[in-house]
């Protein structure tokens, strides 16, 4: 089993933008609308246009075609075409997108730009697993910060690959804490199978894919902010 995990520049300007505003449904105009910060309102526009071009070339259609829907806890999944095996998912944060596709599993992704975080170990007492807020503990000062961030997006990537969104609790399950290699130690219900993988989406990012499946090849692309100036299904 394969996984594709894309990286794409959000960084674009105003007549990208305006490129991607066209691709978007009325109901995911209507949610971009309600951001008040352009800056905010611009990164939803370009993570959703990325997300349909690369669905799109992954099911050959134009992505305007696409339609998706979404699960009780906000988890986006692929509507149109109906039928397909295909998984999605999305994150961003600052000018960064990370885009998920498996087939025949489930997949979670999440990027976090790291930025001053003094009471990252008040944060891991208080959402992470003893195991996990032990070995944040255990780490040299210098090195905590980073790896509190690293930890997240390997979380907020196993909830997201489950779907359960505020209902799973972050110390039901343990993951290994940077910088040792990603992988799920224990989880309570769901399956035991899993691919966790470390990505690197850029200086100051840290991200994580994550899968359910056991003995998944990543395979990892990136994406300039050149994918939008053309929008095909090839």
């Amino acid at each position: 089993m394969i996984a594709d995990v894309v990286i794409a520049a959000l960084a674009l300007d105003p007549g990208r933008i305006a490129h991607c505003a066209a691709l978007l449904s009325a109901e995911e105009t209507a949610r971009a609308d309600r951001f008040l910060r352009e800056a905010d309102r611009t990164r939803f526009i370009a993570s959703h246009a990325a997300l349909r071009v690369v669905v799109g070339r992954e099911c050959g259609l134009p992505p305007e075609r696409l339609r998706f829907a979404t699960e009780s806890t906000g988890r986006p999944v692929l509507a149109e075409p109906a039928g397909t095996d295909l998984d999605i998912n999305l994150s961003h944060s600052g000018d960064i997108a990370l885009i998920g596709l498996v087939r025949g599993a489930r997949i979670g992704v999440d990027v976090e730009i790291r930025r001053p975080l003094p009471d990252a170990l008040r944060i891991a007492r208080s959402h992470f697993a003893p195991d996990e807020t032990a070995a944040l503990e255990a780490l040299p000062p210098s090195w905590r910060e980073a790896a509190f961030f690293g930890l997240w997006t390997r979380k907020e990537a196993v909830v997201k690959a489950l779907g359960a969104g505020l209902s799973q609790p972050l110390a039901g399950f343990s993951v290994t804490v940077p910088p040792e290699p990603a992988r799920m130690l224990r989880i309570t219900g769901g399956t035991a199978q899993w691919t966790l993988a470390t990505l690197d989406p850029g200086p100051g990012a840290c991200a994580t894919v994550a899968v359910t499946a056991a003995g998944v090849a990543i395979r990892r692309q990136s994406r300039s902010a050149t994918w939008a100036d053309k929008f095909d299904a090839k």
